[in-house]
């Protein structure tokens, strides 16, 4: 897809907190890009919704035919 993937720490919780602390690799944060998470000036960029719903097909494509990640 050409998408850089790179490490951020935003804040927020999430479960996948509890096994990245134990040092599991752990993806979070797959959803759309945007803001204001749960509160009344939640956004949303809906020019990015496509390539981040690629993102996320391809790789339950890819996890279910057990190949390697896109």
């Amino acid at each position: 897809l050409g998408l850089d993937v790179e490490v951020a720490a935003t804040g927020g919780a999430s479960d996948a907190n509890f096994v990245a602390a134990l040092g599991v690799p752990t993806l979070d944060g797959l959803g759309p890009v945007g803001g204001g998470d749960h509160g009344v000036d939640e956004w949303l960029d809906v020019e990015h919704a496509p390539e981040r719903i690629a993102l996320l097909a391809g790789l339950v494509v890819a996890i279910a035919e057990g190949g390697p990640l896109p």
